[in-house]
């Protein structure tokens, strides 16, 4: 398979975004993710620089105006954004790189970048989405109603993706995903 190309991940909290990019990377090493910045507090094991830039609000915003964002957006109260360095940095590697972003991240990254491949990962059904958002064990219920309504709305952008793919078999949604990374690089590669 040829390298290269941007890839954006996205759907609702809770679908599994970060776990298919996981099966990703497990696939193939030459498959990268963007590290996002955010406001939000890091959950237990995840790691500055690796997980996210972990940065202040004041921080955030200095970033703003200095235009180093190539999306952000507030989410759930927490800021969060893709870095147009980090873009930067893995494309001259010659990585195929995947931004794990929410949905109206993502529909900023496709008017930024027409190129990039969008596929909206959606979790089977609302009830299982409910039980994943439950099961993380890090949110109360006023958060968890937030991610839900907030959820149902993103659902209704899954028709301006490039792609859409049902998480119901982690597994099989990878698989599903990498075949879309193959045959979208293949694509430009024959152009």
């Amino acid at each position: 398979m040829k390298k290269g190309g941007i890839f954006i991940l996205s759907g609702p909290s809770g679908a599994g975004k970060n776990a298919v990019y996981e099966g990703l990377r497990a696939l193939d090493p030459d498959i990268v993710q963007t590290v996002s910045a955010t406001t939000r507090k890091p959950r237990p094991g995840e790691r500055n620089g690796v997980d996210y830039f972990f940065i202040t609000v004041p921080e955030f915003k200095r970033r703003i105006d200095n235009g180093e964002f190539v999306e952000y957006v507030t989410y759930g109260g927490n800021c969060y954004g893709t870095l147009k360095s980090e873009v930067e940095r893995l494309s001259t590697l010659g990585k195929t790189v995947v931004l794990v972003i929410e949905v109206r991240g993502a529909l900023n990254i496709k008017r930024m970048f027409p190129q990039a491949v969008s596929v909206f990962i959606e979790p089977p059904s609302m009830e299982e989405l409910i039980r994943r958002i439950n099961k993380r064990g890090d949110n109360n219920e006023a958060e968890i109603a937030l991610r839900l309504n907030i959820a149902a709305e993103e659902m209704t952008y899954r028709d301006k993706y490039d792609y859409r793919v049902v998480n119901d078999d982690l597994a099989v949604c990878v698989n599903e995903v990498y075949e879309i990374i193959k045959k979208e690089n293949d694509k430009d590669d024959q152009h």
